[in-house]
C-alpha cells in the first residue's frame, strides 16, 4: 500500500502549507486579525454542510477514491481563485468553494484508510503517520522557500503538493463491497448519528477542539507579533506534528480498542490540552511558542486517533464515512468556526494571553464531560445501533 501512505503524505503536506501560511498571506494584502479570523471561519463554517454532503456521497457510492480525487480537483482550481481573487469580495467568494472541496478531505481519507485496512493486521497508525510526516517536513521546508520568494508563492507550493496527491490516488485500487453491506438511506443515516452516545462525544469534542483550532487560526500570527519570521513559523508547524510518528505508533501497538479504555484517554488528553494553553498564554518569545508545539503531537494526535477509534465504535460499518464526516465536522468544523470568529475578536481586543486562557476553561469543561461518559459506560456499557433493526418504512 506504498501509494496510500505516499497519498498521505503529500495531502497532508499540502494542506499544512495552506493552514499555515495563508494568514500571513492575507496579512500582507492588508486583512486586519478580525477580518482574517472571519476569513479563516468560513472554512469550518461551510464544512458543517460539506462534510455530511461527502460522507454520505462516499457511502452512498461505495467509492470513497473517485470522491476524494473529485474533492482534491476542486480543491486546486479553487485554492488558485483564492490567491489570484482582484477583491475581498472574490477571496471571500473563493474561500466559500474551495472550503466545500477541502475541508472533508482529512475525514474522507481517514475512510479510505480505515477501509483498505479493515479485515486485515494493518493498523490505522500506520498509514496516518505518513500525513503527520508530510505536514511536519512540507511546513519546515516550505518556511524558508515561502520566506525567500514572498508569501505569494504559497499557491504554487500548495498547487505542486495537491497534484502529486491526486497522482498517487489514481494508483489506488476500488475498495471491495461485502455483498450482504445495507443499503445508506437517509432514515437509516439519522437514526445512528443521533444517538446520545455519539452526540455528547461529539458535543465534548467541539469544546476541546475549539482552543485547538484558535491556535492552528492565529499562532503564525502569535509569532510574527513576538518578532519571529516566517522560517520560526515553519519550524513550530514541523514540531507540532512531527513526533505524531512515534505517537501514532505507539497507540497502535498499546491502545485498547474498548470503548472505556478510550473515554479515559480522552480526559487525560483534555487535561494535557489545559496545560498545553496555559503554557502558551505565559509564552514571551517565539522559541518558546515553537517548542510548546511539541505537546501538539500527543494532544491532538491523542484526541484525533483516539476519536477516530471511538467513532468507529460507535458507528456500524456502512455509515462510517459519514461518522468520521461528522466527527471532523465536529473538531474542524463548528469548532472552527467559533474559533476564527470568537478567537478573532479575542485576539485583537485584549490579546493572545487571554485568548489561550479560555482554551484552558473550555479543556478543564471537556475532561470533565469525558469523565462523566466513562462513569456512565463503566456501569451501563454501551449498546450499538444494529443496522438489521431498521425499517425503512
Amino acid at each position: 500500500m506504498v501509494s496510500l501512505k505516499l497519498y498521505n503524505f503529500f495531502i497532508y503536506g499540502a494542506i499544512s502549507v495552506f493552514a499555515g501560511f495563508l494568514q500571513l498571506y492575507l496579512q500582507e494584502i492588508g486583512m486586519t486579525k478580525l477580518e482574517i479570523g472571519s476569513l479563516m471561519a468560513i472554512g469550518p463554517f461551510v464544512s458543517l454542510f460539506a462534510n455530511p454532503f461527502w460522507g454520505f456521497s462516499s457511502d452512498k457510492s461505495r467509492n470513497i477514491r473517485i470522491i476524494l480525487m473529485i474533492m482534491m480537483g476542486g480543491t486546486f482550481v479553487f485554492s488558485q481563485a483564492v490567491f489570484h481573487a482582484p477583491t475581498y469580495a472574490w477571496i471571500y467568494t473563493a474561500m466559500i468553494v474551495f472550503y466545500f472541496f477541502q475541508s472533508p478531505l482529512f475525514a474522507q481519507t481517514n475512510s479510505l484508510i480505515l477501509g483498505y485496512i479493515d479485515g486485515t493486521s494493518q493498523k490505522f497508525g500506520s498509514f496516518r503517520l505518513w500525513g503527520s510526516l508530510g505536514w511536519a517536513l512540507t511546513a519546515v521546508a516550505a518556511g524558508p522557500l515561502i520566506d525567500r520568494l514572498g508569501v505569494g508563492s504559497v499557491s504554487i507550493v500548495f498547487a505542486c503538493m495537491i497534484i502529486v496527491a491526486f497522482a498517487f490516488s489514481v494508483f489506488l485500487p476500488r475498495q471491495p463491497i461485502a455483498s450482504d453491506t445495507p443499503v445508506v438511506t437517509f432514515r437509516r443515516f439519522g437514526k445512528v448519528m443521533f444517538n446520545p452516545y455519539f452526540m455528547a462525544f461529539i458535543g465534548l469534542g467541539v469544546l476541546v477542539s475549539v482552543p485547538n483550532a484558535m491556535n492552528s487560526t492565529f499562532m503564525s500570527l502569535y509569532i510574527t507579533e513576538m518578532g519571529g519570521n516566517k522560517q520560526m513559523v515553519g519550524w513550530a508547524i514541523f514540531t507540532s506534528s512531527i513526533l505524531e510518528v512515534g505517537v501514532f505508533l505507539l497507540l497502535d501497538r498499546y491502545l485498547k480498542r474498548k470503548m472505556s479504555f478510550l473515554l479515559a484517554s480522552l480526559v487525560l488528553v483534555s487535561l494535557l490540552f489545559a496545560i498545553r494553553w496555559q503554557l502558551m498564554a505565559e509564552s514571551t518569545l517565539p522559541i518558546e511558542v515553537v517548542l510548546i508545539q511539541l505537546m501538539h503531537s500527543i494532544t491532538f494526535g491523542g484526541y484525533f486517533y483516539v476519536g477516530t477509534q471511538l467513532t468507529m465504535l460507535f458507528i456500524p460499518r456502512p455509515y462510517r464515512s459519514s461518522g468520521q464526516a461528522v466527527y471532523t465536522m465536529a473538531w474542524g468544523g463548528l469548532s472552527g468556526v467559533i474559533a476564527g470568529l470568537f478567537g478573532g475578536w479575542l485576539f485583537q481586543s485584549f490579546g493572545a494571553e487571554l485568548m489561550y486562557n479560555i482554551g484552558v476553561f473550555f479543556s478543564l469543561i471537556g475532561a470533565t464531560g469525558f469523565a462523566i461518559m466513562w462513569l456512565i459506560n463503566r456501569r451501563n456499557g454501551y449498546q450499538p445501533v444494529v443496522l438489521t433493526e431498521m425499517g425503512d418504512g
